[in-house]
């Protein structure tokens, strides 16, 4: 199988402030990192050479992934200082895929590693492989597009653009999962921030026929974009996987707080009498006794404030 390369190097500003905590792609997601969940996922379909590119908060990456041993993978990692974008990332990690496939492979999977689905992934390279496209993106009817951006995607299943969110046409919605050629990004400048969607591909789809195709399917499409998405996502998966993996390690809660359609990170002590409500409490914090908190986001407060977060007692907290 082909390597795969997981892009986990971005700043999640629409996720803050719980990615000031830590990176996206270690956010517990029912009690699982949402990165060891895709990585399990590219595991599963017979990939084990994996690149992890970096850059916000990369130790909070790299402490729970490691060398991807446990996980059955070989994990490599590529560091980017400033942040290079979704084009210039792969530009940077090319070398490694290589290495990964002792120079044999030219063909790689990418992967948004803020997002969950259960496409599958054999079949995308699969049909990747046989149209000789240079790109191949999975994509699902975009059903929300004035949430989302969308591609347009011809009777042929060729892609011939791309809308950003709030456009009447009709679109589909790109779902994290690509197949690509590795001489795809041969334009790309070195270690300069450059994008795919907004600049790669539509110089792809202009010089070549054919160059970037689409994936159609039905498959499941979680987002984790901002706070409020993160709740409905994890809370999905509790339900899902039987049992209300939602509080973290050394966490305590006073039997006699109430919590409710919440999550609790690492290291937080809920004292006594306090009421949680559809609230994410990120590592460390300490929620007063007989305080209580519905829709809203809790972190030490260690530094200013982002815009919406208010303080009280210690804590910086935020609307969901």
């Amino acid at each position: 199988m082909i390597p795969a390369l997981v892009l986990t190097a971005g700043l999640a500003t629409r996720l803050r402030p719980l990615s000031l905590v830590r990176a996206k792609a270690v956010l517990p997601v029912a009690g699982t990192p949402l990165v060891n969940r895709i990585l399990h996922q590219l595991s599963a379909a017979g990939i084990a050479d994996v690149v992890l590119n970096l850059h916000h908060l990369p130790s909070s990456i790299t402490h729970v992934v490691g060398d991807g041993s446990d996980l059955g993978l070989r994990i490599r990692y590529s560091w980017e200082n400033p942040v290079l974008g979704s084009a210039g990332g792969p530009r940077r990690a090319i070398p490694l895929l290589r290495a990964a496939s002792n120079g044999s492979a030219s063909t790689f999977l990418l992967v948004n590693g803020d997002t969950l689905t259960d496409v599958s992934i054999p079949a995308v390279v699969e049909s990747h492989r046989s149209t000789g496209a240079l790109v191949t993106m999975a994509v699902v009817p975009n059903t929300e597009p004035m949430k989302y951006g969308g591609a347009l995607v011809d009777e042929n299943a060729v892609i011939t653009g791309f809308v950003p969110r709030g456009s009447s046409q009709t679109s589909w919605h790109v779902i994290g999962v690509q197949v690509a050629e590795m001489d795809a990004f041969n334009e790309v400048p070195d270690n300069v921030p450059y994008e795919s969607v907004r600049t790669l591909y539509p110089a792809l789809i202009a010089t070549r026929a054919g160059a970037v195709r689409a994936f159609r399917c039905s498959a499941e499409f979680f987002d984790i974009g901002t706070p409020g998405d993160y709740l409905s996502t994890s809370l999905q998966f509790a339900e899902r996987e039987g049992g209300q993996r939602l509080v973290g390690v050394r966490s305590a809660i006073d039997p006699s707080a109430r919590v409710q359609d919440s999550i609790i990170w690492d290291d937080v002590t809920v004292e006594a009498g306090a009421v949680l409500r559809e609230c994410v409490v990120t590592d460390c914090v300490r929620v007063p006794a007989d305080t209580s908190w519905h829709g809203v986001s809790l972190r030490t407060c260690d530094g200013p404030l982002e815009p919406g977060e208010r303080e009280y007692d210690g804590l910086a907290v935020g609307a969901l």
